[in-house]
């Protein structure tokens, strides 16, 4: 029950300051899809600082090696919580596109802010696909960063990882941008991904990886670089005894 009324206070401190940086983002949309988009993400970081802490979770970041800010990277995470996002945009405080699905921009209010914050992506079209990728590739040419879920969708394995899609391998080897694979450690613990009424307050702790370097690849090694950050990556969940890996 607690979950519950907690949860429904949250959303409603959502609705709350959505609706008063929507005016805010309208203004900001005139300003073209990236330097208005920019914008919008930066709003979309200051609805996230009240947001968590209005709601008693507190978010932690810690970086294995220095994080250079003037540097574009695609950034490639874990997916295992609706929490993920807003916790990338509270811990990613440079301009960023993150690609997401395309049913969220059909949202009212939410979705205006959505489609010029966010890549969409309609997985169930190949033409949908490829039109997203060169979206992404054009704001990386831009020197703005990406992000990605490279599972695709929520990891409902079992396991620390589900399997990678090769698309963003692929366009960091395209693009010679840098892959910086980022953990979400606890997103799972405060709303699991199986019950969206169950949020609760606590912390989220964030680890940004080092970074895989691109040089000496090329395109055709986009296999081999996945697997090498799927390794990375599912090896750091092992050792940081993530909860939803014993399910």
């Amino acid at each position: 029950m607690f979950r519950f009324i907690y949860t429904i206070y949250a959303a409603v401190v959502f609705l709350v300051i959505m609706l008063l940086i929507f005016p805010l983002c309208v203004i900001a949309a005139f300003f073209g899809r990236i330097r208005g988009g920019n914008i919008i993400y930066g709003l979309c970081t200051v609805w996230a600082d009240l947001w968590f802490a209005l709601t008693g979770i507190w978010v932690r970041k810690t970086y294995t090696t220095p994080f250079d800010r003037n540097k574009k990277y695609i950034l490639v995470s874990n997916h295992i919580s609706y929490l993920d996002i807003p916790v990338m945009v509270k811990v990613f405080r440079k301009p960023m596109r993150a690609l997401g699905k395309a049913e969220m921009g059909k949202l009212p209010v939410f979705g205006f802010i959505y489609k010029r914050a966010i890549v969409t992506v309609d997985r169930r079209s190949a033409e949908g696909r490829a039109k997203s990728i060169r979206i992404l590739r054009s704001v990386i040419n831009k020197g703005i960063s990406i992000f990605v879920f490279p599972e695709g969708t929520f990891n409902e394995t079992g396991r620390p990882l589900k399997d990678f899609y090769n698309g963003a391998f692929k366009l960091a080897l395209e693009t010679r941008t840098p892959v910086r694979p980022v953990l979400f450690l606890d997103t799972y613990d405060r709303m699991p991904y199986t019950r969206r009424f169950s949020l609760n307050p606590g912390r989220c702790r964030v680890v940004f990886l080092d970074e895989v370097p691109v040089e000496g690849w090329t395109v055709k090694d986009h296999e081999q670089l996945k697997q090498k950050v799927f390794s990375l990556m599912e090896q750091k969940l092992i050792e940081y005894n993530v909860t939803w890996a014993k399910q």
